[in-house]
């Protein structure tokens, strides 16, 4: 595995060895055994605004004993026009690593192609695949197993979070329902190029049904805020609440935030599920951890 550029790239064998070694990553934290990144020199390079995403990576790669240096698009000459293609080229010269949250999923493959250097996909509009990597660590370590797992999406069906739990599932072999409004539903295409056990309504009971977790996400994501008012009007009605939650009230209680309570999830239901979900949040720093080791050892092997 030389980068990590979307969940649609990974393999099964890959996915499950990831989330083993986020478990190995959280539990040997404060006495590590090794310094992976020790030397090296991690650029964020960041489009988007970011609060778990840049201290996780920058802190998971201070951690493995490099030095991480950010980069927010408007500041450097990407942010004028410079051609994706050539920032990657002098960055590939000088970091060891770049970690990039952006638009388009193309900058993220591109830097990759052009850099030679291990790129991560931080968030882009197609995928977000560090944090499925670390809700499904954060669902085995709840749960104890993945086996026979049974996901419920409410909300965006199309936007980068339900994509990458599309190709989870797909890859992985777990059942995922998706509940979005009809114009939010994830497109035909990408459902039978992704092929699994997916099933998507505009029912949030009928996908919530026999669900070991509910999941949801904002319904106005960055770049869509000139949207809110109708996001908001067409979203009424799918919020993870108690009534949803009655009807499965052992499920888990997922959300990879921000939360905006009142919207996507009602405040009892967020309160009464935070532990969970900060520990979700959490489990972002230990992931990220596991994927940049992997990628520095099998870039050296």
């Amino acid at each position: 595995m030389k980068n990590l550029l979307s969940i649609e790239s990974l393999t099964a064998t890959e996915i499950f060895s990831i989330v083993d070694a986020t478990a190995t990553m959280k539990s040997s934290r404060t006495q590590p055994t090794s310094k992976p990144l020790n030397d090296q020199c991690w650029g964020l390079i960041f489009s988007k605004s970011s609060t778990r995403t840049r201290v996780s990576f920058e802190v998971g790669i201070r951690e493995l004993g490099g030095d991480a240096i950010f980069l927010a698009a408007a500041d450097i000459q990407l942010g004028r026009g410079e051609p994706i293609k050539d920032t990657a080229r002098v960055m590939g010269r000088m970091l060891h690593g770049a970690v990039i949250r952006t638009f388009a999923q193309k900058d993220v493959e591109d830097f990759a192609a052009y850099s030679g250097i291990p790129t991560i996909n931080a968030l882009t509009d197609e995928e977000h695949p560090c944090q499925i990597l670390a809700d499904l660590f954060t669902i085995r370590e709840t749960r104890g197993t993945l086996d026979g797992l049974r996901v419920a999406f409410i909300g965006d069906g199309d936007c980068n979070v339900a994509r990458s739990w599309i190709w989870a599932a797909a890859k992985c072999g777990f059942h995922l329902s998706i509940a979005a409004p009809q114009k939010f539903q994830p497109p035909a295409e990408l459902l039978k190029r992704a092929g699994g056990d997916i099933v998507v309504t505009s029912d949030p009971a009928k996908a919530a049904a026999g669900a070991d977790v509910l999941y949801t996400d904002v319904w106005v994501s960055m770049g869509k805020e000139e949207e809110a008012a109708y996001r908001i009007a067409q979203f009424h009605g799918y919020q993870i609440n108690a009534a949803l939650l009655a009807l499965v009230p052992q499920a888990l209680v997922l959300h990879c935030l921000p939360a905006y309570r009142g919207k996507e999830i009602d405040e009892a239901t967020f309160e009464g599920h935070a532990d969970t979900i900060f520990r979700q949040a959490e489990n972002r720093l230990h992931a990220q951890k596991a994927i940049m080791a992997r990628l520095v050892a099998d870039r050296s092997a």
